[in-house]
């Protein structure tokens, strides 16, 4: 049954609330709804948070968006972890309605004793409710009460005019002692509602994914191969530190089958030295708790934990639920896999691709013998510090397995985080989200154009933020598109810059830097001699040497991040007017969160990037700024400080940009107050 004051369309909302909404400890979000009444009276509405111990808050009030949109909206941030609860309250608001009528009546001298007396009444009423717990410390109620009176009696004090009386109604510390203690008719409640807060790093973090077998690998034409191990893949562990990633994520770690083992390039001919894929896991070995024996010991691995811990990074391991031929669940448990009708096991098909190396579980047979064992290797890997899992193909796997088993391990273990590599239908990625996946791949890497990146990361940042966290990857192992194939360095810093600055969270394949480019073959995205095959030993010092790395730009935009808390958000992504195709804006802004100077000019923290999406031709534009995007009125002027150049410019709400790709392909202001050239 609808309430007495209807209250509707409420957000953050899942699915009618199936799933609770996410968020993550301090980050800023929006809860709305839509609020009305019949006649003409006035209504308001505000939000009570409820924190996991069960505490209700103080009522934060909401304001309408738009004057007639009957849309209500309140922008708030939870501090703490764990499991939340709000409602929306909506009433009447009597003094507003008399507001609005009293101004009207008491200039043109209509009924002006009575609408005064009326007046008094109702502050009288607000006298009597406050309450304690909604007054300063330093003001306490009994000055409120007292206030509330003052403005009732000069309301009758029948020896002013009546509109010097009323004045005292508009008066902005009158104002604030309504807004602080409200008159509240026909009070409504909405149903409570769930937002589940993660630790931050569920939403703000660099990753950086490299295969520790091919640091510090020895691979001679004619003489053979050695792999590296823990200890080797340790010493590039500074280094990736020193760019500023917070994430080390390791491909899986286990040992390889022998049967059908692919060689270089995925060719079904392997030499003797080819270490195979690693995502064909399971030999004699061992399966998922096992460490292949190339790579070192478990202490090894707690030690390469350890020092990654050290350096101020986490490891992150991927969960790749299938088998090689040669797993112990094969002999151990032939009922977890498909049957074929000749009685051979089925392997992995996506016609007309084949992976006869792998063999798919079926997770229908027994389920529970299967969940058991999977649980316990997850939780083995977490006893040895690990609490973050890439999970491997999500969607070719029960939903509902997923929503189980994230949620037996949040029960126990809330820091434990999962992201989803889900490169699927979108019904499936955002149900994966849902249900309890931290973060996910995204489609950005097929997003090129100005349009697809406008429209999808608007969808990212506004449509699917209360529950689903983008993960962009710059480029993956399987993924390296045409754009980077063909655009040279400047492809690899744009896209670097539109990644890193659009989403809180990005992350990088090993070899980035460098500017990997090449394919198997035109129009394939895998790359030629394929890490996942082979190890691929890089010389990070003589890239550096000779300047062919990237590192120091992807540095520098991870400095920026870090030092900028508008880029540590998701949902304050707004985009800018570019009257060229090729030219992008966007901004981010966190208002009031920054140094002193910003917040005495009202701006907060803002940046905001233009950047050239031509990788081969310089372009020029207009720019044309949403000003109140930025904290500023339409007619503001402003110095842009450009944290890739140097250069400093005067800007307002229209500004012409020129960017040569081939110099710096983007634009990455901060805003400030002060005097500076225009370009």
């Amino acid at each position: 049954m609808i309430g007495r004051i209807p209250i509707q369309d409420i957000h953050p909302l899942v699915d009618c609330g199936q799933w609770p909404a996410r968020a993550a400890a301090g980050e800023t979000f929006e809860i709305s709804a839509t609020v009305f009444r019949e006649g003409h009276d006035a209504v308001a509405a505000g939000v009570v948070l409820v924190d996991p111990a069960g505490a209700p808050g103080r009522l934060l009030p909401m304001r309408e968006i738009a004057p007639g949109t009957d849309r209500w909206s309140v922008e708030v941030s939870l501090p703490a972890e764990g499991t939340w609860h709000f409602r929306v309250e909506a009433w009447g608001d009597p003094i507003a309605t008399w507001l609005h009528d009293a101004e009207i009546k008491i200039p043109r001298g209509i009924d002006a004793d009575l609408m005064c007396e009326e007046g008094a009444r109702l502050f009288d009423r607000a006298a009597k409710a406050v309450r304690a717990a909604d007054c300063p410390a330093d003001e306490g109620a009994c000055g409120h009460r007292a206030a509330l009176q003052a403005v009732a009696a000069r309301l009758r004090d029948e020896n002013i005019d009546p509109r010097a009386r009323f004045a005292v109604a508009r008066l902005p510390e009158t104002t604030a002692l309504v807004s602080a203690h409200p008159l509240r008719d026909l009070l409504t409640r909405s149903a409570r509602q769930q937002v589940v807060v993660d630790r931050r790093r569920a939403l703000f973090g660099s990753w950086y994914e490299f295969f520790p077998r091919s640091e510090g690998a020895e691979v001679q034409e004619g003489v053979g191969a050695k792999s590296g191990n823990f200890r080797t893949a340790a010493q590039r562990l500074p280094a990736i530190a020193q760019m500023g990633f917070d994430v080390v994520y390791l491909p899986p770690i286990h040992p390889i089958g022998t049967q059908f083992r692919k060689g270089r390039n995925n060719t079904l001919t392997p030499d003797q030295d080819d270490p195979g894929s690693p995502w064909a896991i399971g030999s004699e070995e061992g399966g998922h708790d096992a460490i292949h024996p190339d790579l070192g010991t478990l202490d090894d691995f707690d030690a390469f934990v350890a020092r990654a811990r050290e350096l101020g990074m986490e490891v992150a391991l991927d969960l790749a639920l299938q088998c090689s031929p040669d797993h112990p669940w094969v002999k151990e448990h032939p009922e977890w896999f498909n049957i074929r009708a000749d009685g051979t096991i089925a392997y992995a098909e996506n016609p007309p691709k084949k992976y006869q190396d792998i063999y798919p579980l079926n997770f229908d047979k027994d389920p529970e013998g299967l969940y058991r064992e999977i649980s316990r290797v997850v939780r083995h890997w977490m006893d040895h510090g690990v609490r973050i899992f890439r999970v491997d193909n999500p969607h070719t796997k029960p939903v509902r397995f997923w929503e189980r088993l994230i949620g037996d391990i949040a029960a126990t273990d809330p820091d434990v985080l999962f992201l989803a590599e889900a490169f699927t239908r979108p019904a499936m990625l955002q149900a994966l989200a849902k249900i309890g996946f931290h973060q996910s791949y995204t489609y950005f890497t097929w997003r090129n154009s100005k349009a697809e990146v406008e429209e999808y990361l608007t969808e990212l940042s506004r449509e699917t933020s209360h529950f689903l966290r983008p993960n962009l990857f710059v480029n993956t192992p399987d993924i390296l598109h045409e754009y980077l194939q063909h655009g040279g360095v400047p492809a690899f810093k744009i896209r670097a810059v539109l990644a890193a600055l659009m989403a809180p969270t990005w992350g990088v394949y090993s070899g980035y830097e460098l500017a990997e480019n090449v394919p198997v073959r035109p129009g394939s995205e895998e790359y030629l001699d394929s890490e996942k095959y082979q190890y691929r030993p890089r010389d990070w010092a003589a890239a550096e040497s000779e300047g062919r790395s990237l590192a120091p730009f992807i540095t520098h935009l991870n400095l920026l991040r870090r030092a900028h808390p508008a880029l540590q958000e998701l949902r304050n992504l707004r985009f800018h007017n570019v009257d060229q195709p090729d030219l992008i804006c966007f901004s981010k802004r966190l208002p009031g969160a920054y140094d002193t100077a910003s917040r005495r000019h009202g701006l907060g923290d803002v940046v905001l990037a233009v950047v050239n999406l031509d990788p081969h031709n310089t372009h020029e534009a207009t720019v044309r700024l949403d000003m109140p995007a930025l904290g500023l009125d339409w007619q503001a002027e402003f110095v842009v400080d450009d944290q890739l150049s140097g250069e400093s410019y005067r800007w307002g709400q229209a500004n012409y940009v020129r960017l040569d790709p081939h110099i710096n392909p983007a634009h990455v202001f901060t805003l400030r107050h002060g005097s500076a050239h225009r370009p």
